[in-house]
């Protein structure tokens, strides 16, 4: 009877372990698995090779059954390699996929396998990620300038720098709160909805010096990328007439004048020193920087020459 089975179905047999052995090879933590299939194939051969002889030797048919109790005994006696498959997880108790039923030797759900393989759960991720899902990464892990897809980047925040000329003086601020605490700047803040630029430079630099200032001029554009995720737009104007009277101080700042040939930029942003220079000489820019909270990790700084 078994010899008639073999004859008919041990090809299929073969074929189906055969099959199921190479498509465990494409998933990764599976060589006990693996292994297991090997079994079986060696397994089904020494059946096969155990009914073969039966006729050769002229043994009787019941001999048949011998053969397949030894090869039973044999995978009972090594059942933890010839059955490394559970249908459920072990840590949570889900039941598991087909993948990871035939594919994972700790036999996990997907969960539990993310958690046990967080390296393969990123690659993933990545894998499936959407291109702007991959440059917001690219941008936020960025160290350098050159790294970041500048056509790609969007700020988070907008925001004004307004430098009052009067004669040889220029007049700054001194943060007394909020980002840049202790730093000289330039008046300046947020562009609020609904606002254009020019408006939020007039309007800041009244609210930060009580002064009305007028014929300004855009002088550059200042990229910054924070790496807390913070990520700015700032647009730097000079004005060259003001009225009004100058305040002595409001909650966040201190307005005061200084002479251009004294600016400390040892009190300023690290990067104020890069683009301020040449602006002061009448020369337009952009300027791309990362910091990392205060502190300037890399910057590039394009003058895009004379303003006549």
């Amino acid at each position: 009877m078994l010899a008639n089975f073999f004859n008919s179905y041990f090809p299929y047999v073969m074929i189906a372990i055969v099959v199921l052995h190479l498509t465990q090879r494409k998933y990764p933590h599976s060589a006990k698995k693996q292994a297991a299939t090997l079994l079986w194939a060696a397994d089904c051969l020494l059946l096969y090779f155990l009914v073969l002889m039966i006729p050769i030797y002229s043994l009787p048919a019941w001999t048949e059954w011998i053969a397949l109790l030894i090869t039973t005994l044999i995978a009972i006696l090594m059942r933890k390699k010839f059955f490394p498959f559970k249908r459920h997880c072990p840590k949570c108790g889900k039941k598991i996929d087909f993948d990871k039923f035939i594919g994972c030797d700790k036999n996990l759900c997907q969960d539990c396998y993310w958690e046990e393989y967080p390296e393969e759960a990123r690659i993933e991720r990545e894998k499936n990620m959407t291109i702007a899902e991959k440059t917001e990464i690219a941008i936020n892990n960025a160290n350098s300038v050159e790294e970041i897809p500048w056509d790609n980047w969007e700020p988070t925040e907008r925001c004004v720098l307004t430098y009052l000329f009067d004669g040889d003086r220029v007049l700054l601020i001194e943060k007394k709160k909020g980002m840049g605490t202790g730093y000289i700047n330039a008046p300046g803040g947020h562009i609020e909805l609904e606002e254009t630029k020019l408006e939020a430079a007039i309007r800041e630099a009244k609210e930060e010096t009580g002064l009305d200032v007028s014929d300004l001029k855009e002088r550059g554009t200042l990229y910054f990328q924070f790496k807390d995720g913070i990520r700015m737009l700032g647009y730097v104007f000079f004005a060259y007439s003001y009225s009004g009277e100058l305040i002595d101080e409001c909650e966040e700042t201190k307005p005061f004048w200084c002479k251009v040939s004294e600016l400390d930029y040892s009190r300023m942003w690290e990067d104020d020193i890069l683009w301020l220079p040449p602006a002061l000489e009448g020369k337009k820019f952009e300027g791309y920087f990362i910091f990392d909270g205060n502190t300037l990790l890399d910057s590039k700084v394009i003058l895009e020459g004379d303003d006549e």
